[in-house]
């Protein structure tokens, strides 16, 4: 029987042996097939992933039920360029009726709202101070006319004496002519001296030289004379026309109506002193009217002398353009164009349409509160089912009261969130709920 502790040890050095056999030999591992299709695998599923990601829309959303938004629809149409307006009926034409001179009131004739004709005495005051000032310029007027009537007939008389020179001394000269020609034949006979007929010649050489000076005076005096008397003249007139208006502004103490129509805001007592340059009151052309407007201040520049408005049948015109802006608003002023409504009343308030350009045709979107909230910037577009609105930039033209034009950046067919924006103007997206 062989001896355990001889095979035992044997055993041991021939495992040994095989141990120091695999130690020295380089193991190989084994090929992993499955690697490169798992990478593939792997960068498909994170493509696909970021791909879903990007056709997910970004950005805040809010979710908001149907019920309280308003979707509209673009559509192609005309745009009627008009603006609503609300005008006052007010008199087409209106006089002022204010006091030339103060006064007291003493009667009254008329009372507020009648219709007067043009010269019916309305009021009539009193002004002692105007009565004696008036008569002081008249007795001053009298006194300065009779110092010019005066001068005038100074004048008149001073011609008549040059005329009257002039008669004497062609008569004196026609006698002394006579004369010396007698002499002249005397003196050939001897019958006359030498030194008388030398006297003669004198005499007519003198009265002679005295015409030429008188006519050379005369001339001087006339020419004078008529620029004096044009200047008097027109002094007289001057002073009368004085007269006329002191006496004229007396007059005015009494209050006529200077034309035919409605008195209205007149209101006086007896014994009321009214001053110089008063407001009386007013006449107002009776069924004659125009329409008083205000309009925002945004129409200033697309606003022009005449425009038209509609109202009912009847067509207005812009009469009048007041560039004054006041709380945001200017006035303008309308006329009827031919025949005016006859059941108008003066306050009465009209609605009416103001046509600011033609009608063209154009692609349109409802009116809608958000346009306050976006400036007409940009819009909520919602998708074909309705689910989602998307915020798109818009740009969008003239507008009226119920449509607006669409410039670029929707077309006929989308639909749009035309309600208010004031919750969710910083969203991005709107999930529509029911």
């Amino acid at each position: 029987m062989p001896n355990l502790s001889s095979v035992n040890s044997d055993f041991q050095s021939s495992s040994k042996a095989r141990a120091g056999d695999q130690m020295d030999r380089k193991i190989a591992k084994p090929k992993q097939k499955w690697k490169k299709p798992g990478v593939f695998v792997g960068l498909a599923v994170a493509a696909i992933a970021v791909f879903y990601v990007m056709q997910q829309p970004s950005g805040r959303t809010l979710a908001v039920e149907n019920q309280f938004i308003t979707i509209s629809e673009v559509y192609q149409g005309t745009f009627e360029d008009f603006i609503p307006v609300r005008g006052r009926v007010v008199p087409s034409k209106t006089l002022y009726l204010d006091a030339i001179e103060g006064g007291r009131v003493e009667r009254i004739l008329v009372e507020d709202g009648a219709e007067i004709e043009a010269g019916d005495l309305i009021v009539e005051l009193s002004n002692a101070s105007l009565q004696l000032n008036v008569l002081g310029n008249e007795a001053r007027v009298a006194e300065q006319l009779n110092n010019i009537r005066s001068i005038e007939l100074s004048l008149e008389q001073n011609r008549l004496q040059h005329k009257r020179n002039l008669v004497d001394i062609e008569y004196q000269i026609k006698v002394l002519t006579r004369k010396l020609a007698q002499e002249k034949s005397l003196l050939d006979n001897n019958t006359v001296s030498q030194s008388q007929y030398d006297d003669t010649a004198d005499t007519l050489a003198w009265y002679q030289q005295r015409l030429q000076l008188t006519l050379e005076s005369q001339a001087s005096d006339a020419k004078m004379q008529e620029s004096q008397l044009a200047f008097l003249q027109e002094t007289g007139e001057r002073l009368e026309a004085n007269l006329e208006l002191s006496r004229q502004n007396l007059d005015n103490m009494n209050v006529r109506a200077p034309v035919a129509g409605k008195l209205s805001g007149f209101d006086v007592e007896v014994g009321q002193s009214i001053g110089r340059g008063e407001r009386l009151g007013q006449i107002d052309t009776p069924d004659d009217y125009k329409v008083s407007v205000l309009i925002d201040e945004f129409y200033l520049a697309r606003i022009d002398l005449g425009q038209t408005a509609q109202f009912g049948d009847y067509q207005l015109r812009i009469s009048k353009i007041y560039p004054q802006v006041q709380n945001g608003q200017f006035e303008v002023d309308l006329t009827f164009i031919g025949q005016q409504p006859n059941d108008i009343r003066r306050g009465q308030t009209l609605q009416m349409k103001l046509t600011l350009g033609d009608a063209t045709p154009a692609v349109l979107l409802n009116n809608g509160a958000f346009y306050q909230d976006t400036g007409g910037n940009w819009i909520f577009v919602v998708n074909a089912d309705g689910s989602q609105a998307t915020r798109r930039p818009i740009r969008l033209g003239r507008r009226n009261s119920t449509v607006i034009e669409v410039v670029d950046g929707l077309s006929p067919g989308d639909r749009v969130v035309t309600s208010a924006y004031g919750n969710y103007t910083d969203m991005q997206i709107l999930d529509i709920t029911n």
